[in-house]
């Protein structure tokens, strides 16, 4: 919920990161309340199970500098610390979700969700590794769904959703384990280490930080109208969540398929751009999740600049559909329009690459192939039917692989059987 009214305030505290002394934020009066987002879940060994994890709030602040220590990875054990001032000041949006998350891969489908919508909306490009998405995460555990709470530990320091999750994981254990051994868990921000594979205490957490916070002299309170909220609703692109359900249910894509697509907003554009020109969405979907993503990827390059068009994917598509060309072709066509772009209706017929579909053509082939291997025809009708691949992989090499598959199997099994 976009609140009608919002503010600013000063968030008192004294540390080097914050050369001022204070940090702009909102403290009870935020731009957004009581929100969710439903993320699709795949444990390992259970069926994908959709959850939906509440939002507490979504506030604005500034951002802060970032220390980094000389010699250590924290401030003990260091010999010196230094701060980098770059992102110091800029706006950032602070996302507290409810206690609704379960698990360490739940954790991490919601983290990479939020970034999907992120990217989507063109708010962060989201890259974990930059600083441009962060997460802290605070864990408890307690003995059953109506038990209380047990003492809470904030994890910091992941950098990646894999890091995420097995940072949840591990600090479930450690303190599950800490529990049954009768061991206290002490309140406490820890650090995740991504070479060890484990939580290390960072600082202690006594009791809660007194901020001192007032509103911000500076600035003036935030006012949304209604009819604002509107317009801002009406101009949302269809969310990630949106677009997979409809790729599933309306265009016959397997799950994956739909997640794969639509991770990426330019990737999801790309798909449906070739759909739109005519081709089937399912055999785009294998071409895009599998060869062009990989060269995509690979180069480092945009589906906004690819030089093969989804008008000329659509194309190549087609030309499998109806028979014009084999997959085996279209592979084999693929590099050049991925560098160069271009039709691949013109390159088939340019370089004589088209499908054998004549009848009469294939079963002259496979009476010389057949002449010019009696042991194997021999053998193959003496019971040795595996030999059927040999008779296949000879005729597509004597074609360049032109010949029908579908058509050629066929003229064989008829030949083969006397």
């Amino acid at each position: 919920n976009v609140a009608e009214h919002s503010k600013f305030d000063r968030k008192q505290y004294f540390y080097p990161d914050l050369p001022k002394n204070y940090q702009i934020s909102q403290y009870d009066e935020p731009i957004a309340e009581d929100g969710w987002i439903e993320v699709e879940v795949a444990e390992k060994g259970k069926e994908t199970y959709l959850k939906r994890i509440g939002i507490e709030r979504l506030h604005m602040e500034e951002d802060a500098g970032k220390l980094v220590h000389a010699g250590s990875d924290r401030l003990a054990g260091s010999t010196h610390s230094l701060v980098d001032y770059n992102r110091a000041g800029v706006a950032l949006a602070e996302i507290v979700s409810k206690p609704d998350l379960r698990t360490g891969r739940e954790a991490a489908e919601y983290a990479s969700e939020i970034r999907r919508i992120m990217r989507y909306l063109g708010v962060s490009d989201g890259n974990m590794q930059e600083g441009s998405l962060r997460c802290d995460v605070n864990i408890s555990v307690r003995r059953g769904p109506d038990a209380p709470f047990g003492t809470k530990v904030e994890i910091k320091n992941m950098n990646s959703f894999s890091a995420i999750q097995k940072a949840c994981e591990y600090e479930i254990q450690r303190q599950i384990k800490a529990y049954e051994a009768g061991e206290p868990v002490v309140q406490e921000t820890r650090l995740w280490d991504e070479g060890k594979q484990l939580t290390k205490s960072m600082r202690s957490k006594e009791g809660a930080s007194d901020y001192r916070y007032f509103p911000d002299p500076d600035l003036g309170p935030i006012e949304v109208s209604p009819a604002q909220r509107s317009a801002w609703h009406a101009e949302l692109p269809e969310l990630p969540a949106a677009k997979r359900h409809r790729y599933a249910d309306e265009l016959g894509l397997s799950i994956y398929d739909a997640r794969v697509l639509t991770d990426e907003r330019p990737m999801a554009e790309y798909f449906e751009a070739a759909v739109a020109a005519g081709a089937d969405a399912k055999g785009v979907a294998n071409w895009i999740t599998g060869d062009i993503a990989a060269y995509v990827n690979a180069n480092r390059l945009s589906y906004a600049t690819l030089p093969l068009r989804p008008q000329q994917l659509a194309e190549m598509v087609q030309l499998i559909e109806t028979g014009v060309i084999s997959g085996k072709i279209a592979k084999e066509i693929l590099p050049e329009l991925l560098e160069q772009g271009g039709s691949p209706k013109a390159i088939v017929e340019a370089r004589g690459l088209g499908m054998i579909s004549d009848p009469a053509a294939i079963e002259a082939i496979v009476d010389a192939l057949l002449a010019a291997h009696p042991e194997e025809v021999e053998a193959f009708r003496g019971g040795k039917t595996k030999l059927q691949g040999f008779f296949v992989g000879q005729l597509m090499k004597q074609t360049g692989g032109k010949a029908d598959p579908k058509l050629a199997n066929q003229i064989l099994n008829k030949k083969l059987a006397g």
